[in-house]
């Protein structure tokens, strides 16, 4: 079992930063990917931005560069530096793990964060 820690969150002006931590701890072989999904109130959850233990990121296109991911695979890390923040940020952030485990035939399974709130006044 996987379990997932979030931090970071706060709340914030128009046109400030903050970086969200995800940590992903429990027994697994490896993590694939981890990425940060959000929901604001009255809306259904989006994908924010992915990052994969080789390197690779993608961002959702309303992040328009003001965002950057990395992960520490070593720590089992990643975190998101958010820049330029916007009033339309302002969510619940969920961070999710994609790993393997198993130990001959590995399997692939997420696991979801609780969430964190990120406010940012106009």
């Amino acid at each position: 079992q996987v379990e997932v820690s979030e931090s970071g969150g706060g709340l914030v002006q128009a046109g400030e930063s903050l970086r969200l931590s995800c940590t992903a701890s429990g027994t697994f072989v490896r993590i694939s990917t981890m990425g940060w999904w959000r929901q604001a109130p009255g809306k259904g959850r989006e994908w924010v931005a992915t990052v994969g233990d080789g390197g690779y990121s993608e961002y959702a296109s309303f992040v328009n560069g003001r965002f950057n991911i990395h992960m520490d695979p070593e720590l089992s890390t990643m975190y998101l530096q958010m820049n330029d923040l916007e009033s339309e940020d302002s969510a619940h952030y969920y961070c999710k793990v994609k790993y393997l485990y198993g130990q001959e035939n590995f399997a692939s399974s997420d696991a979801w964060g609780q969430g964190i709130l990120v406010s940012v006044s106009a």
